[in-house]
């Protein structure tokens, strides 16, 4: 029913100015997660800025985020950002499906029960969070599409510089 609720919101408000649930400056929930090429945690990034990305299988705006967030973990990596997508199907081979499909260059890590998105407040797919090299949300966006780029990258440039 999560998932239904999310679908229905972002394709109903196609908004990406909704609120999350953490604000700026609200220190980033800590999860350990198993991921494609072992445990996924957070505290493990402490140092570094991190885009946590929130994505489902079904989730038509996810398929677009995934090449761009494989450009932005290739231009930015030596400069210290980490990207993480937490993905939240129920069922994983949905999500391994998907990740054959679209190919990830960054940190997969995976959720079925919810708990994570539920401690980040996600209301749609994607969500995307830039936390800060404290470990402290510096921004939140819901949703993607092309003329969220250029906003992104700009927050993600604006995080890697703040010391």
């Amino acid at each position: 029913m999560f998932r239904v609720a999310m679908l229905v919101f972002i394709f109903v408000t196609g908004s990406s100015t909704a609120s999350l649930a953490l604000d700026n400056g609200a220190k980033a929930p800590d999860f350990r997660l198993p991921g494609t090429k072992g445990a996924v945690q957070l505290a493990d990034a402490l140092g570094s800025v991190v885009y946590v990305d929130f994505w489902a299988s079904w989730c038509g705006p996810c398929r677009q985020s995934f090449p761009w967030m494989n450009e932005m973990q290739e231009k930015y990596r030596e400069k210290g950002l980490k990207v993480i997508a937490v993905n939240v199907d129920a069922k994983s081979d949905d999500a391994k499906k998907f990740l054959t499909q679209n190919a990830a260059k960054f940190i997969v890590a995976f959720d079925a029960k919810g708990m994570t998105p539920a401690q980040y407040g996600v209301k749609g797919m994607p969500s995307s969070f830039i936390i800060g090299r404290d470990g402290r949300v510096m921004s939140t966006h819901l949703g993607f599409n092309a003329s969220d780029k250029g906003k992104l990258e700009n927050d993600i440039k604006t995080a890697l510089e703040a010391r």
